[in-house]
């Protein structure tokens, strides 16, 4: 291959002649040098390659900017390792042997994983540490409709079974476990799990195993899931389990509103996790924070905690924006919420939980929601009734205290709030302020619901139920319920400019 490259004088270099540049330069030495360094920089580059017919053939190179925790040394493309981007053509050996090439790089800068425009059909593959999958704008990761291109994992320790089936699960298309630095991220490039496929089985009651979920990372640190958009997951889309450092920015999440279980994104078991600037469309709650199902969960003893959402917006007519729960039992706690903007969704935030389930959810905090049609704002329940099996302890009440809404206003509302703690194990500290609820046309009659809770209000009209007018210091509720003013770590975590050139 012979290769040479030319020079073009940017036109702005062109208007200098000699005297020109003695105005800007003294020693002239410096002044070449300086020349050269302006050349260098706004040169246009072009790689000239012979073909087989002894043709010149011009490879243009296109740059690549987004933003990350980590920027890599080594690329390559998908292409490199045989895929084909027809929509047709199966990927799943491609994608796995490019990663696993890759690899070698973990303890070298990392590197990262170019997905170029096309539909690029693929089973499910497993990440590595120290890694960038990025997707082109026009790229899509096509979900394979082939139950024999999702290996079947075993059921997740904290929940002792699978969430379809009692069996295992199918893995993730997009897999990792014991990893360190991944990011999966690009130019708004989609991954589409092709979900009908698997909607169909589950409601004909045709799986052995639970249905495989977009994104799923386990037991694994510093993870980043930035400008991406996912469509038609066959289950939960971004799944997040037993890992800490999690940051969740620019996604666009969207499923059929009647698509089943099809959540967004379930941070579970996971510690400092930040998640923001995303839109979801989905067949269930937009954002599920979960730490374990019953016995399983209370046994691994896992807790969500350090948990930010902000500036989310979600359409879920059949579940909630936030929800917590109802697989809590490990424990969720300092949730902090915030610009929440929903609609046409049944609830705001939601506590799901049951006897059976132990552990807590505590310290939650949420300031700044703006809802539109919704079947309630507030929505809490204490009798959740699925459990994993017929095991779980009935003596294991779960505790749900401090829990803390500002700052909200609705429209078209059926109901302001459903609250239903549990007999013998009322929920505590429940706190609501400056809270305008505009009822719709057609409003349940009686626009709060309550039972076994305790709480206070202060600005919230409709006027409350009585168990919520809780005696409480006026310095305490002097500008509304708490809302924590420290910084937590995963907000101290900035993301780097990152560039890089793909021909």
């Amino acid at each position: 291959m012979n290769i040479s490259i030319t020079f073009h004088m940017h036109p702005f270099i062109q208007l200098f002649d000699s005297n020109s540049f003695s105005l800007f330069f003294s020693d002239t030495k410096e002044a070449m040098k300086n020349i050269l360094s302006c050349i260098v920089t706004i040169i246009t580059l072009s790689v000239l390659t012979t073909n087989a017919q002894g043709r010149k053939v011009s490879q243009s190179y296109e740059t690549y900017e987004y933003t990350a925790i980590t920027c890599r040394s080594h690329s390559a493309s998908i292409t490199d390792f045989g895929g084909v981007g027809d929509g047709k053509t199966l990927n799943t050996k491609a994608f796995q042997s490019a990663v696993d090439h890759l690899s070698q790089y973990s303890s070298d800068g990392g590197a990262q994983l170019f997905v170029p425009a096309g539909k690029w059909l693929t089973g499910s593959f497993s990440l590595t540490s120290h890694f960038t999958l990025f997707l082109h704008k026009d790229a899509t990761l096509l979900a394979a409709q082939d139950l024999e291109e999702y290996p079947v994992l075993k059921a997740l320790p904290s929940y002792g079974r699978g969430r379809d089936a009692a069996g295992g699960r199918f893995a993730s298309l997009v897999f990792g476990t014991n990893l360190s630095d991944v990011i999966i991220t690009g130019n708004n490039g989609t991954i589409d799990g092709q979900g009908s496929f698997w909607w169909q089985k589950f409601h004909g009651g045709k799986l052995k195993y639970t249905r495989p979920y977009l994104i799923e990372l386990m037991f694994s640190d510093t993870i980043q899931i930035s400008n991406i958009t996912l469509i038609d997951s066959p289950s939960w889309n971004i799944h997040p389990v037993y890992s800490s450092n999690i940051i969740v920015k620019g996604v666009t999440i969207i499923a059929p509103v009647k698509s089943p279980n099809t959540d967004g994104i379930n941070p579970d078991s996971c510690t400092n996790t930040r998640i923001e600037d995303c839109y979801i469309i989905s067949g269930d709650d937009c954002v599920a924070v979960k730490s374990g199902w019953d016995e399983y969960g209370i046994s691994f003893g896992m807790p969500t905690k350090h948990l930010i959402i902000r500036r989310l917006t979600c359409i879920s007519p059949y579940s909630a924006a936030i929800a917590l729960g109802s697989e809590m039992s490990g424990g969720i706690e300092d949730v902090r919420a915030e610009e929440i903007t929903a609609y046409q969704t049944e609830s705001g935030v939601r506590i799901k939980t049951a006897v059976g389930r132990g552990a807590f959810v505590r310290n939650v905090y949420v300031r700044g929601m703006r809802l539109h049609t919704m079947k309630w704002v507030f929505w809490m329940t204490g009798n959740y009734k699925a459990h994993a099996d017929s095991h779980y302890d009935p003596h294991a009440l779960p505790e749900i205290t401090g829990i803390n809404y500002r700052d909200i206003v609705a429209e078209n509302v059926s109901m302001a709030g459903r609250l239903e703690g549990i007999s013998g194990d009322p929920f505590k500290g429940i706190c609501i302020s400056n809270a305008t609820i505009s009822m719709a046309v057609k409003h349940k009659k009686v626009m709060w619901m309550c039972s076994d809770v305790e709480g206070v209000t202060s600005g919230v009209d409709p006027k409350p139920c009585d168990l919520l007018d809780g005696k409480q210091s006026e310095k305490k509720m002097d500008g509304g319920c708490e809302f924590p003013s420290d910084v937590l770590e995963i907000d101290n975590v900035e993301l780097k400019s990152c560039s890089y050139q793909m021909n």
